[in-house]
């Protein structure tokens, strides 16, 4: 699934940033961004669409966000979407936890998952939204983080598991990049400090970044 992206001199190559935290390049081609795209905007309309995610010190988030499959919300899970508008999370596709799979695949040679994927965060950077540090850990499960990137480029800082402070390594991120961390990299703490507005790829037709975040929930499906 890897392509090259035109006009690069020395085109960009796989990376094991830390054990267990995997880069991968261009992964998605300009057609599947184009069509995960196209899903992101269906997904973002409400009922359940994308929100203000407010902390519990009473903050907001600058990156706003929709969930499929799971709700989160600071700290936890949700069938419902709690802290917006109560209307019940929309579906986790299946399409979408084939791609996780074949990005953990592709990315650390893991040829299955304890659990099927079952949980995206899709957050919305627009010009000046950006994320502190944080690990991933409200889960019931270890599977590896699948990250990926639609639009600007943006700065993904990498950290330790230890503390949101150094060591951390700052990656490059663009659209339909891939980044894949589990096993000992699993609940690394990580964080986006800037997006480079207008980076993204003019094709695309998308002013911000998108991440989709998938994640493997670990609980089981509740009774209808």
């Amino acid at each position: 699934m890897m392509a090259v992206m035109s006009g690069e001199l020395f085109p960009r190559s796989r990376s094991e940033v830390a054990p267990g935290a995997v880069h991968l390049p261009d992964w998605l081609p300009p057609e599947r961004q184009r069509e995960l795209l196209e899903a992101c905007r269906a997904w973002a309309l409400p009922p359940a669409g994308l929100r203000t995610v407010r902390t519990p010190g009473g903050g907001t988030m600058s990156a706003r966000q929709v969930c499929l499959g799971w709700h989160w919300y600071p700290y936890g899970y949700a069938r419902t979407v709690t802290d917006g508008d109560g209307a019940p999370v929309k579906p986790f596709p299946q399409w979408l936890g084939d791609l996780a799979r074949q990005g953990v695949r592709d990315a650390l040679g893991v040829a299955e998952c304890s659990s099927p994927y079952d949980i995206a965060l899709i957050n919305f950077y627009e010009e000046g939204a950006r994320m502190g540090m944080h690990r991933d850990s409200d889960e019931d499960a270890d599977d590896p983080v699948v990250s990926l990137s639609l639009g600007d480029a943006c700065v993904f800082r990498f950290g330790n598991v230890e503390s949101r402070g150094r060591p951390y390594v700052d990656v490059e991120l663009r659209s339909g990049d891939l980044f894949v961390f589990g096993g000992p990299a699993r609940l690394a703490y990580h964080g986006v400090p800037r997006v480079e507005p207008g980076s993204g790829p003019p094709e695309l037709g998308l002013r911000g970044r998108l991440n989709i975040t998938l994640r493997v929930s670990g609980r089981p499906i509740p009774a209808a």
